[in-house]
């Protein structure tokens, strides 16, 4: 069936993964800078690290998606915001693990597609391929 070759487009479908990861990361970037990271430096304190750790998070949701819109460091900013997913899990969401949400959906899904999504772009980025 010809109409399904039109759809076999790898390096523009890693490219919208990328934008879109990106700017759906920037959201979050963007709500920090407006809004503070207060709560953020709260809970790394409680574990009992040092709070200016919380300003990693504009590494992560800002900085990082910069990066991957403009197309430098591909690599290296995918695995930071995979980073800030996994310290995102460990400083809010380790109690939803086993949750679903309203609609049935697992309660993590959307932590799980940015980290998948982080994974996948930077596994299969190829400058100039």
């Amino acid at each position: 069936m010809k109409f399904w070759n039109y759809f076999h487009h790898p390096k523009a479908a890693l490219v919208l993964l990328r934008v879109s990861l990106a700017l759906l990361m920037l959201l979050h970037g963007w709500a920090k800078i407006r809004y503070g990271i207060g709560s953020i430096e709260a809970k790394i304190a409680a574990l009992g690290a040092p709070g200016f750790l919380a300003y990693g998070v504009y590494l992560g949701e800002v900085v990082a998606p910069l990066l991957l819109l403009v197309g430098l460091w591909v690599v290296p900013a995918a695995l930071v915001i995979a980073a800030n997913m996994v310290v995102a899990f460990v400083l809010v969401h380790t109690h939803q693990i086993l949750m679903l949400n309203n609609s049935g959906g697992w309660a993590l899904e959307l932590q799980a597609f940015y980290f998948v999504s982080a994974l996948v772009v930077a596994m299969t980025y190829s400058k100039g391929k």
